[in-house]
Protein backbone atom coordinates (compact mmCIF):
# COMPACT_ATOMS: atom_id res chain seq x y z
CA UNK A 1 0.00 0.00 0.00
CA UNK A 2 1.35 3.45 -0.90
CA UNK A 3 0.42 6.64 0.95
CA UNK A 4 0.08 10.18 -0.36
CA UNK A 5 3.82 10.77 0.12
CA UNK A 6 4.70 7.70 -1.94
CA UNK A 7 6.12 5.66 0.95
CA UNK A 8 5.10 2.04 1.34
CA UNK A 9 3.07 0.94 4.33
CA UNK A 10 3.34 -2.46 5.98
CA UNK A 11 -0.05 -4.16 5.62
CA UNK A 12 -1.64 -5.60 8.75
CA UNK A 13 -3.38 -8.93 8.27
CA UNK A 14 -6.84 -9.02 9.86
CA UNK A 15 -8.02 -12.32 11.32
CA UNK A 16 -11.73 -13.03 11.13
CA UNK A 17 -13.21 -13.88 14.52
CA UNK A 18 -16.47 -15.06 12.93
CA UNK A 19 -18.30 -13.75 15.99
CA UNK A 20 -21.42 -12.17 14.42
CA UNK A 21 -20.97 -8.41 14.36
CA UNK A 22 -17.58 -8.32 16.11
CA UNK A 23 -15.38 -8.06 13.02
CA UNK A 24 -17.45 -5.13 11.77
CA UNK A 25 -17.15 -3.38 15.14
CA UNK A 26 -13.37 -3.94 15.15
CA UNK A 27 -12.99 -2.43 11.68
CA UNK A 28 -12.54 -5.66 9.73
CA UNK A 29 -11.18 -8.21 12.19
CA UNK A 30 -8.49 -8.83 14.80
CA UNK A 31 -5.04 -7.53 13.78
CA UNK A 32 -2.59 -10.42 13.58
CA UNK A 33 0.15 -10.77 16.24
CA UNK A 34 -1.55 -8.32 18.59
CA UNK A 35 -2.00 -8.46 22.36
CA UNK A 36 -5.73 -7.99 23.10
CA UNK A 37 -7.30 -7.73 26.55
CA UNK A 38 -10.91 -8.87 27.00
CA UNK A 39 -12.01 -7.16 30.22
CA UNK A 40 -15.16 -6.73 32.25
CA UNK A 41 -16.98 -7.69 35.41
CA UNK A 42 -18.21 -11.25 36.13
CA UNK A 43 -21.04 -12.54 33.94
CA UNK A 44 -20.44 -10.28 30.93
CA UNK A 45 -19.33 -13.11 28.61
CA UNK A 46 -15.55 -12.67 28.57
CA UNK A 47 -14.61 -16.37 28.69
CA UNK A 48 -17.28 -17.30 26.16
CA UNK A 49 -16.06 -14.61 23.75
CA UNK A 50 -12.44 -15.76 24.05
CA UNK A 51 -13.42 -19.39 23.50
CA UNK A 52 -15.62 -18.48 20.53
CA UNK A 53 -12.80 -16.54 18.87
CA UNK A 54 -10.30 -19.31 19.59
CA UNK A 55 -12.41 -22.13 18.15
CA UNK A 56 -13.13 -20.06 15.05
CA UNK A 57 -9.49 -19.22 14.35
CA UNK A 58 -7.86 -22.52 15.37
CA UNK A 59 -6.90 -25.00 12.62
CA UNK A 60 -4.30 -27.78 12.38
CA UNK A 61 -2.03 -25.28 10.60
CA UNK A 62 -2.89 -22.49 13.07
CA UNK A 63 -3.13 -24.22 16.47
CA UNK A 64 -4.36 -22.50 19.61
CA UNK A 65 -2.91 -22.75 23.12
CA UNK A 66 -5.22 -21.96 26.04
CA UNK A 67 -3.71 -21.27 29.47
CA UNK A 68 -6.23 -21.65 32.30
CA UNK A 69 -5.21 -20.00 35.54
CA UNK A 70 -8.63 -20.07 37.13
CA UNK A 71 -9.45 -21.79 40.38
CA UNK A 72 -11.21 -24.49 38.35
CA UNK A 73 -9.50 -27.07 36.09
CA UNK A 74 -10.01 -27.02 32.29
CA UNK A 75 -12.40 -29.99 32.40
CA UNK A 76 -14.87 -27.97 34.49
CA UNK A 77 -14.68 -24.97 32.17
CA UNK A 78 -15.10 -27.19 29.11
CA UNK A 79 -18.18 -28.77 30.63
CA UNK A 80 -19.93 -25.43 30.29
CA UNK A 81 -18.31 -24.22 27.08
CA UNK A 82 -19.28 -27.35 25.15
CA UNK A 83 -22.93 -26.32 25.56
CA UNK A 84 -22.35 -23.70 22.86
CA UNK A 85 -22.63 -24.67 19.21
CA UNK A 86 -19.27 -23.06 18.36
CA UNK A 87 -17.51 -25.67 20.53
CA UNK A 88 -15.91 -28.36 18.35
CA UNK A 89 -14.77 -31.41 20.38
CA UNK A 90 -12.75 -32.68 17.42
CA UNK A 91 -10.43 -29.67 17.76
CA UNK A 92 -9.65 -30.29 21.43
CA UNK A 93 -6.23 -31.91 21.77
CA UNK A 94 -5.27 -31.21 18.16
CA UNK A 95 -6.05 -27.67 16.98
CA UNK A 96 -6.85 -26.48 20.51
CA UNK A 97 -4.70 -27.42 23.50
CA UNK A 98 -5.42 -26.58 27.14
CA UNK A 99 -2.73 -26.09 29.79
CA UNK A 100 -3.65 -25.55 33.46
CA UNK A 101 -1.36 -23.22 35.44
CA UNK A 102 -3.61 -22.77 38.44
CA UNK A 103 -1.31 -24.25 41.09
CA UNK A 104 1.75 -22.45 39.72
CA UNK A 105 -0.11 -19.15 39.58
CA UNK A 106 -1.15 -19.49 43.23
CA UNK A 107 2.50 -19.54 44.25
CA UNK A 108 2.65 -15.93 43.03
CA UNK A 109 6.09 -16.14 41.38
CA UNK A 110 5.65 -14.37 38.05
CA UNK A 111 9.04 -15.56 36.83
CA UNK A 112 8.01 -19.22 37.17
CA UNK A 113 4.68 -18.56 35.48
CA UNK A 114 6.39 -16.81 32.58
CA UNK A 115 8.93 -19.65 32.20
CA UNK A 116 6.12 -22.23 32.10
CA UNK A 117 4.27 -20.26 29.43
CA UNK A 118 7.38 -19.84 27.31
CA UNK A 119 8.13 -23.58 27.47
CA UNK A 120 4.63 -24.46 26.29
CA UNK A 121 4.70 -21.86 23.51
CA UNK A 122 8.06 -23.08 22.22
CA UNK A 123 6.91 -26.70 22.35
CA UNK A 124 3.67 -26.20 20.42
CA UNK A 125 4.38 -23.03 18.36
CA UNK A 126 0.77 -21.77 18.57
CA UNK A 127 -0.71 -19.09 16.33
CA UNK A 128 -3.40 -18.23 18.90
CA UNK A 129 -2.78 -17.88 22.65
CA UNK A 130 -5.46 -17.31 25.29
CA UNK A 131 -4.77 -16.62 28.99
CA UNK A 132 -7.87 -16.92 31.20
CA UNK A 133 -7.95 -15.46 33.75
CA UNK A 134 -4.98 -13.16 33.43
CA UNK A 135 -6.16 -11.13 36.42
CA UNK A 136 -5.69 -14.22 38.64
CA UNK A 137 -1.96 -14.25 37.84
CA UNK A 138 -1.58 -10.59 38.75
CA UNK A 139 -3.58 -10.89 41.99
CA UNK A 140 -1.57 -13.89 43.16
CA UNK A 141 1.67 -12.08 42.41
CA UNK A 142 0.51 -8.97 44.26
CA UNK A 143 -0.42 -11.04 47.32
CA UNK A 144 2.99 -12.74 47.50
CA UNK A 145 5.24 -9.98 46.21
CA UNK A 146 5.62 -11.37 42.69
CA UNK A 147 8.85 -13.26 43.30
CA UNK A 148 11.83 -12.07 41.28
CA UNK A 149 9.76 -10.17 38.68
CA UNK A 150 7.31 -7.27 38.88
CA UNK A 151 4.06 -7.02 36.91
CA UNK A 152 5.40 -4.50 34.39
CA UNK A 153 8.39 -6.67 33.49
CA UNK A 154 6.21 -9.78 33.32
CA UNK A 155 3.82 -8.15 30.88
CA UNK A 156 6.52 -6.72 28.66
CA UNK A 157 8.46 -9.98 28.45
CA UNK A 158 5.32 -12.03 27.80
CA UNK A 159 4.15 -9.64 25.06
CA UNK A 160 7.62 -9.51 23.49
CA UNK A 161 8.00 -13.29 23.43
CA UNK A 162 4.53 -14.03 22.03
CA UNK A 163 4.86 -11.34 19.37
CA UNK A 164 8.28 -12.68 18.37
CA UNK A 165 6.69 -16.13 18.05
CA UNK A 166 4.05 -14.55 15.79
CA UNK A 167 1.19 -15.42 18.10
CA UNK A 168 -2.07 -13.49 18.34
CA UNK A 169 -2.83 -13.27 22.05
CA UNK A 170 -6.00 -12.73 24.07
CA UNK A 171 -5.86 -11.98 27.80
CA UNK A 172 -9.10 -12.43 29.75
CA UNK A 173 -9.54 -10.65 33.05
CA UNK A 174 -12.11 -9.37 35.51
CA UNK A 175 -11.59 -5.64 35.75
CA UNK A 176 -13.65 -2.66 36.87
CA UNK A 177 -13.45 0.68 35.10
CA UNK A 178 -11.51 2.07 38.05
CA UNK A 179 -8.68 -0.35 37.16
CA UNK A 180 -7.92 1.63 34.01
CA UNK A 181 -5.82 4.07 36.03
CA UNK A 182 -2.13 3.23 36.45
CA UNK A 183 -2.52 -0.39 35.35
CA UNK A 184 0.33 -1.57 33.08
CA UNK A 185 -1.77 -4.18 31.29
CA UNK A 186 -3.85 -1.48 29.59
CA UNK A 187 -0.67 0.22 28.38
CA UNK A 188 0.99 -2.91 27.03
CA UNK A 189 -2.17 -4.26 25.35
CA UNK A 190 -2.60 -3.43 21.67
CA UNK A 191 -6.35 -3.78 21.96
CA UNK A 192 -8.87 -3.57 24.80
CA UNK A 193 -12.39 -4.97 24.49
CA UNK A 194 -14.56 -4.02 27.46
CA UNK A 195 -17.74 -5.97 28.20
CA UNK A 196 -20.47 -4.46 30.36
CA UNK A 197 -23.60 -5.72 32.03
CA UNK A 198 -26.23 -3.26 33.22
CA UNK A 199 -29.29 -4.08 35.29
CA UNK A 200 -32.27 -1.72 35.35
CA UNK A 201 -35.45 -2.87 37.01
CA UNK A 202 -36.06 -6.37 35.55
CA UNK A 203 -33.92 -5.73 32.49
CA UNK A 204 -30.40 -7.07 31.95
CA UNK A 205 -28.42 -5.71 28.98
CA UNK A 206 -24.88 -6.56 27.90
CA UNK A 207 -22.71 -4.23 25.81
CA UNK A 208 -19.25 -4.18 24.24
CA UNK A 209 -16.95 -1.18 23.87
CA UNK A 210 -13.68 -1.17 21.92
CA UNK A 211 -11.55 0.98 24.22
CA UNK A 212 -8.59 0.81 21.86
CA UNK A 213 -7.29 -1.18 18.89
CA UNK A 214 -3.91 -0.16 17.52
CA UNK A 215 -3.75 0.27 13.74
CA UNK A 216 -7.54 0.00 13.43
CA UNK A 217 -10.51 2.31 13.18
CA UNK A 218 -13.19 0.51 15.23
CA UNK A 219 -16.79 1.65 15.37
CA UNK A 220 -17.23 4.09 18.27
CA UNK A 221 -19.71 3.75 21.09
CA UNK A 222 -21.32 0.91 23.00
CA UNK A 223 -22.61 -2.06 21.01
CA UNK A 224 -25.31 -4.37 22.32
CA UNK A 225 -24.43 -8.04 22.66
CA UNK A 226 -26.57 -11.07 23.34
CA UNK A 227 -25.46 -14.50 24.57
CA UNK A 228 -27.32 -17.39 22.92
CA UNK A 229 -26.64 -21.11 22.50
CA UNK A 230 -24.48 -20.13 19.51
CA UNK A 231 -22.29 -17.89 21.68
CA UNK A 232 -22.04 -14.10 21.55
CA UNK A 233 -23.63 -11.95 18.88
CA UNK A 234 -22.70 -8.28 18.62
CA UNK A 235 -25.13 -5.73 17.23
CA UNK A 236 -23.08 -2.83 15.81
CA UNK A 237 -24.30 0.59 16.85
CA UNK A 238 -23.67 2.00 13.38
CA UNK A 239 -24.47 -0.27 10.46
CA UNK A 240 -23.17 0.39 6.99
CA UNK A 241 -25.81 1.15 4.42
CA UNK A 242 -26.04 -1.35 1.56
CA UNK A 243 -24.20 -0.13 -1.51
CA UNK A 244 -26.74 1.37 -3.92
CA UNK A 245 -25.23 2.27 -7.27
CA UNK A 246 -28.46 3.50 -8.88
CA UNK A 247 -29.56 7.09 -8.15
CA UNK A 248 -32.68 7.72 -6.13
CA UNK A 249 -35.69 7.07 -8.41
CA UNK A 250 -38.16 9.83 -9.17
CA UNK A 251 -41.17 7.49 -8.94
CA UNK A 252 -43.87 7.64 -6.29
CA UNK A 253 -45.34 4.64 -4.54
CA UNK A 254 -49.08 4.31 -4.13
CA UNK A 255 -50.56 3.87 -0.67
CA UNK A 256 -53.38 1.84 -2.19
CA UNK A 257 -55.88 4.68 -1.71
CA UNK A 258 -56.18 7.05 -4.68
CA UNK A 259 -57.44 9.95 -2.59
CA UNK A 260 -54.54 9.68 -0.15
CA UNK A 261 -52.09 9.51 -3.06
CA UNK A 262 -53.60 12.76 -4.33
CA UNK A 263 -53.21 14.33 -0.89
CA UNK A 264 -49.52 13.33 -0.96
CA UNK A 265 -49.01 14.98 -4.32
CA UNK A 266 -48.96 11.73 -6.27
CA UNK A 267 -47.98 9.11 -3.69
CA UNK A 268 -45.04 8.48 -1.37
CA UNK A 269 -41.68 9.42 -2.95
CA UNK A 270 -39.56 6.29 -3.33
CA UNK A 271 -37.02 5.76 -0.53
CA UNK A 272 -38.87 8.17 1.75
CA UNK A 273 -39.91 7.49 5.34
CA UNK A 274 -43.55 8.25 6.14
CA UNK A 275 -45.17 8.38 9.56
CA UNK A 276 -48.89 7.85 10.12
CA UNK A 277 -49.85 9.13 13.57
CA UNK A 278 -53.23 8.65 15.14
CA UNK A 279 -55.17 7.35 18.13
CA UNK A 280 -56.14 3.73 18.71
CA UNK A 281 -58.59 2.38 16.14
CA UNK A 282 -58.01 5.14 13.61
CA UNK A 283 -56.89 2.75 10.85
CA UNK A 284 -53.11 3.18 10.89
CA UNK A 285 -52.36 -0.54 10.49
CA UNK A 286 -55.04 -0.89 7.83
CA UNK A 287 -53.47 1.85 5.71
CA UNK A 288 -50.04 0.30 6.23
CA UNK A 289 -51.35 -3.07 5.06
CA UNK A 290 -52.84 -1.43 1.97
CA UNK A 291 -49.44 0.08 1.20
CA UNK A 292 -47.79 -3.36 1.41
CA UNK A 293 -50.61 -5.04 -0.57
CA UNK A 294 -50.39 -2.50 -3.38
CA UNK A 295 -46.72 -3.31 -3.77
CA UNK A 296 -47.51 -7.03 -3.97
CA UNK A 297 -49.96 -6.39 -6.80
CA UNK A 298 -47.02 -4.93 -8.72
CA UNK A 299 -44.79 -7.88 -7.81
CA UNK A 300 -42.87 -5.90 -5.15
CA UNK A 301 -41.99 -7.82 -2.00
CA UNK A 302 -42.52 -6.29 1.42
CA UNK A 303 -41.61 -6.73 5.08
CA UNK A 304 -43.78 -5.95 8.11
CA UNK A 305 -42.10 -5.58 11.51
CA UNK A 306 -44.55 -6.03 14.38
CA UNK A 307 -44.02 -5.73 18.13
CA UNK A 308 -47.40 -6.18 19.77
CA UNK A 309 -48.63 -9.50 18.35
CA UNK A 310 -47.16 -12.54 16.66
CA UNK A 311 -47.06 -12.83 12.84
CA UNK A 312 -49.87 -15.41 12.56
CA UNK A 313 -52.09 -13.31 14.82
CA UNK A 314 -51.28 -10.16 12.85
CA UNK A 315 -52.04 -11.81 9.48
CA UNK A 316 -55.27 -13.40 10.82
CA UNK A 317 -56.52 -10.07 12.17
CA UNK A 318 -55.69 -8.38 8.88
CA UNK A 319 -57.60 -11.12 7.02
CA UNK A 320 -60.75 -10.26 8.98
CA UNK A 321 -60.41 -6.75 7.60
CA UNK A 322 -60.27 -8.10 4.07
CA UNK A 323 -56.51 -7.88 3.45
CA UNK A 324 -54.61 -10.48 1.46
CA UNK A 325 -51.47 -10.58 3.60
CA UNK A 326 -51.79 -14.34 4.05
CA UNK A 327 -51.67 -14.88 0.29
CA UNK A 328 -48.60 -12.65 0.08
CA UNK A 329 -46.83 -14.77 2.70
CA UNK A 330 -47.72 -17.94 0.75
CA UNK A 331 -46.22 -16.41 -2.42
CA UNK A 332 -43.01 -15.35 -0.60
CA UNK A 333 -43.85 -11.71 -1.31
CA UNK A 334 -44.12 -10.85 2.38
CA UNK A 335 -42.29 -11.61 5.60
CA UNK A 336 -43.92 -10.63 8.87
CA UNK A 337 -41.14 -10.17 11.41
CA UNK A 338 -41.91 -10.44 15.12
CA UNK A 339 -39.56 -8.34 17.24
CA UNK A 340 -40.49 -8.79 20.87
CA UNK A 341 -37.62 -10.58 22.66
CA UNK A 342 -36.75 -9.51 26.17
CA UNK A 343 -34.51 -6.46 26.46
CA UNK A 344 -34.62 -5.54 22.77
CA UNK A 345 -32.20 -2.92 21.43
CA UNK A 346 -32.70 -0.68 18.40
CA UNK A 347 -29.51 -2.02 16.81
CA UNK A 348 -30.73 -5.60 17.22
CA UNK A 349 -34.07 -4.71 15.65
CA UNK A 350 -32.38 -2.94 12.73
CA UNK A 351 -30.16 -5.94 12.04
CA UNK A 352 -33.17 -8.27 11.99
CA UNK A 353 -35.14 -5.92 9.74
CA UNK A 354 -32.24 -5.47 7.32
CA UNK A 355 -31.77 -9.23 7.14
CA UNK A 356 -35.49 -9.72 6.34
CA UNK A 357 -35.40 -6.98 3.68
CA UNK A 358 -32.35 -8.65 2.08
CA UNK A 359 -33.99 -12.11 2.16
CA UNK A 360 -37.11 -10.87 0.38
CA UNK A 361 -35.35 -8.21 -1.71
CA UNK A 362 -38.08 -5.94 -0.38
CA UNK A 363 -38.56 -2.33 -1.40
CA UNK A 364 -41.43 -1.65 1.03
CA UNK A 365 -41.28 -1.87 4.81
CA UNK A 366 -44.03 -1.37 7.38
CA UNK A 367 -43.04 -0.82 11.03
CA UNK A 368 -46.21 -1.30 13.07
CA UNK A 369 -45.87 0.41 15.42
CA UNK A 370 -43.20 2.74 16.86
CA UNK A 371 -45.21 2.85 20.08
CA UNK A 372 -44.93 -0.93 20.43
CA UNK A 373 -41.28 -0.76 19.38
CA UNK A 374 -40.43 1.61 22.21
CA UNK A 375 -42.24 -0.55 24.77
CA UNK A 376 -40.28 -3.61 23.57
CA UNK A 377 -36.96 -1.87 24.21
CA UNK A 378 -34.97 -2.48 27.35
CA UNK A 379 -35.29 0.56 29.67
CA UNK A 380 -31.64 1.50 29.18
CA UNK A 381 -32.25 2.08 25.45
CA UNK A 382 -35.36 4.24 25.76
CA UNK A 383 -33.43 7.36 26.65
CA UNK A 384 -31.66 7.19 23.27
CA UNK A 385 -34.74 6.12 21.31
CA UNK A 386 -34.88 9.17 19.05
CA UNK A 387 -31.18 9.09 18.21
CA UNK A 388 -31.29 5.34 17.56
CA UNK A 389 -34.44 5.64 15.46
CA UNK A 390 -32.79 8.35 13.37
CA UNK A 391 -29.89 6.02 12.59
CA UNK A 392 -32.23 3.13 11.84
CA UNK A 393 -34.47 5.03 9.43
CA UNK A 394 -31.44 6.54 7.68
CA UNK A 395 -29.86 3.12 7.19
CA UNK A 396 -33.06 1.65 5.75
CA UNK A 397 -34.01 4.45 3.37
CA UNK A 398 -30.34 4.82 2.39
CA UNK A 399 -30.50 1.17 1.34
CA UNK A 400 -33.32 1.77 -1.13
CA UNK A 401 -36.31 0.92 1.10
CA UNK A 402 -39.47 3.01 1.43
CA UNK A 403 -40.34 2.95 5.13
CA UNK A 404 -43.95 3.26 6.33
CA UNK A 405 -44.27 3.70 10.12
CA UNK A 406 -47.23 4.00 12.43
CA UNK A 407 -47.37 5.49 15.91
CA UNK A 408 -50.19 5.85 18.41
CA UNK A 409 -50.98 9.28 19.77
CA UNK A 410 -53.18 10.36 22.64
CA UNK A 411 -56.21 12.45 21.81
CA UNK A 412 -56.02 16.12 22.71
CA UNK A 413 -58.75 18.66 22.17
CA UNK A 414 -56.44 21.65 22.54
CA UNK A 415 -53.49 20.95 20.27
CA UNK A 416 -52.28 18.92 17.30
CA UNK A 417 -50.25 15.98 18.63
CA UNK A 418 -48.17 14.57 15.75
CA UNK A 419 -46.20 11.90 17.59
CA UNK A 420 -44.85 10.97 20.97
CA UNK A 421 -41.24 11.68 22.01
CA UNK A 422 -40.86 14.37 19.32
CA UNK A 423 -39.97 11.79 16.65
CA UNK A 424 -41.91 13.46 13.85
CA UNK A 425 -38.87 15.42 12.66
CA UNK A 426 -37.09 12.13 11.85
CA UNK A 427 -39.44 11.29 8.97
CA UNK A 428 -39.79 12.75 5.49
CA UNK A 429 -43.60 12.69 5.34
CA UNK A 430 -46.35 12.75 7.99
CA UNK A 431 -50.05 11.89 7.85
CA UNK A 432 -52.21 12.58 10.90
CA UNK A 433 -55.43 10.79 11.78
CA UNK A 434 -57.81 11.84 14.53
CA UNK A 435 -61.36 11.70 15.79
CA UNK A 436 -63.64 14.74 15.66
CA UNK A 437 -67.15 15.41 16.86
CA UNK A 438 -69.44 16.62 14.10
CA UNK A 439 -72.98 17.39 15.19
CA UNK A 440 -72.92 14.85 18.01
CA UNK A 441 -71.28 12.07 15.99
CA UNK A 442 -67.71 10.75 16.30
CA UNK A 443 -65.97 10.74 12.91
CA UNK A 444 -62.44 10.24 11.56
CA UNK A 445 -60.44 12.84 9.64
CA UNK A 446 -56.94 12.82 8.18
CA UNK A 447 -54.52 15.28 6.69
CA UNK A 448 -50.97 15.56 5.37
CA UNK A 449 -48.94 17.89 7.57
CA UNK A 450 -45.47 17.36 6.10
CA UNK A 451 -43.88 16.38 2.78
CA UNK A 452 -40.15 16.98 2.60
CA UNK A 453 -39.32 18.57 -0.76
CA UNK A 454 -42.78 18.09 -2.27
CA UNK A 455 -46.12 19.86 -2.48
CA UNK A 456 -49.10 18.28 -0.78
CA UNK A 457 -52.74 18.94 0.04
CA UNK A 458 -53.46 21.00 3.13
CA UNK A 459 -57.10 19.93 3.38
CA UNK A 460 -58.57 17.69 6.05
CA UNK A 461 -60.67 14.84 4.69
CA UNK A 462 -63.09 12.51 6.40
CA UNK A 463 -62.56 8.79 5.99
CA UNK A 464 -63.85 5.45 7.22
CA UNK A 465 -62.18 2.11 7.92
CA UNK A 466 -64.07 -0.60 6.08
CA UNK A 467 -63.48 -4.27 5.30
CA UNK A 468 -62.02 -3.18 1.99
CA UNK A 469 -59.62 -0.71 3.62
CA UNK A 470 -59.72 3.04 4.06
CA UNK A 471 -62.40 4.92 2.12
CA UNK A 472 -61.74 8.66 1.91
CA UNK A 473 -64.45 11.26 1.37
CA UNK A 474 -64.47 14.91 0.28
CA UNK A 475 -62.55 17.69 2.09
CA UNK A 476 -64.37 19.06 5.13
CA UNK A 477 -64.24 22.68 4.01
CA UNK A 478 -67.61 23.54 5.59
CA UNK A 479 -66.31 23.18 9.16
CA UNK A 480 -63.99 24.99 11.52
CA UNK A 481 -62.36 23.66 14.67
CA UNK A 482 -61.58 20.22 13.26
CA UNK A 483 -58.16 20.19 14.90
CA UNK A 484 -59.73 20.84 18.30
CA UNK A 485 -61.84 17.70 17.87
CA UNK A 486 -65.13 19.62 18.10
CA UNK A 487 -66.11 20.86 14.65
CA UNK A 488 -68.44 23.78 14.00
CA UNK A 489 -70.28 24.25 10.71
CA UNK A 490 -69.57 27.54 8.98
CA UNK A 491 -72.52 29.92 8.94
CA UNK A 492 -72.36 30.34 5.18
CA UNK A 493 -72.34 26.55 4.67
CA UNK A 494 -75.51 25.63 6.56
CA UNK A 495 -77.65 26.11 3.48
CA UNK A 496 -75.54 23.58 1.58
CA UNK A 497 -77.34 20.33 2.41
CA UNK A 498 -74.91 18.11 0.49
CA UNK A 499 -71.72 19.37 2.08
CA UNK A 500 -71.84 17.03 5.04
CA UNK A 501 -71.71 13.75 3.18
CA UNK A 502 -69.75 10.90 4.75
CA UNK A 503 -67.42 8.66 2.71
CA UNK A 504 -70.04 5.89 2.74
CA UNK A 505 -72.57 8.17 1.08
CA UNK A 506 -74.82 8.74 4.10
CA UNK A 507 -75.65 12.20 5.37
Amino acid sequence: MTGETGRKRVPITLLRSEVPGLDEVLGGGVPEYTFTLIAGTPGTGKTTLAQQIMFSMATPDRPALHFTVLGEPPIKMLRYQQQFTFFDPDKVGSSVRYVHLGELALEGDLGKVLDAMIREVEATNPAIVVVDSFRTVIRSASATGGGSMDVQAFLQRLALHLTARQATTFLVGEYAESDLEDNPVFTVADGVLWLYQSVERNSVVRKLHVVKMRGQAPLPGFHTLRITDAGLQIFPRILKRPAIEAPRPAERLSTGVVEIDDMLGGGIPAWDSILVAGPSGSGKSTLGSQFIMTGAELGQAGVIAVFEERPDEYVSRSARLGSGLGAMVDKDLLEVLYLRPLDLSVDEALLEIQAAVARRKAGRLLIDSLSGFELALAPTFREDFRESLYRMVGALTGGGVTVFMTTETTMSFTDLNLSSNLISFLTDDIIIQRYVEIEGELRKVMGVVKMRGSNHSRLLREYQVTKGGLVVGEPLTDYTGLITGVAQRRVDARSNQGADRRPDGHG
